[in-house]
């Protein structure tokens, strides 16, 4: 394996943002047209909050959302990939964070049961912070 295995799970995190911002706007747009109030009554993300329904605010929020952990898990990527010290327990820790955030996603954008929201949220946290201790023990020890 070559230390650039650690970044495909990283485009893939950058491919999966790209999407929920189309998929934002796919939705949201479409509900501003609905709700027909002036464009400038969405000043806030407040105010549209409150002016629309809330299954057209899921994908804003999964944006928001992806911009909290999946900060950590860009850089830490990077670090491995500079550092040159990405084992084969990383990229799996790196595509399972991947996958998890895209379930995620998936269930936040649409169904967004709060459980399973949740869950995929909490065993991508895990692979990130087994990620993170590995690169803490490498460095340090």
């Amino acid at each position: 394996m070559t230390g650039d295995a650690i970044l495909q799970p990283m485009l893939a995190m950058m491919v999966l943002t790209a999407l929920v911002w189309f998929w934002l706007y796919a939705v949201r747009i479409p509900a501003m047209r609905t709700a027909n109030r002036p464009v400038q009554s969405y000043t806030t993300p407040e105010t549209g909050t409150l002016q629309l329904p809330e299954e057209a605010n899921y994908p804003s929020n999964n944006f928001k959302n992806l911009f909290e952990l999946p900060v950590i898990f860009y850089a830490l990527c990077l670090y491995l990939y500079a550092t040159g010290s990405a084992a084969q327990v990383d990229v799996f820790a790196a595509w399972a964070f991947f996958l998890f955030r895209a379930l995620h996603s998936v269930i936040h954008c649409t169904v967004n049961i709060v459980m399973a929201r949740f869950a995929t949220y909490a065993l991508a946290a895990l692979a990130l912070w087994l990620m993170l201790g590995r690169a803490i023990l490498n460095a340090w020890f």
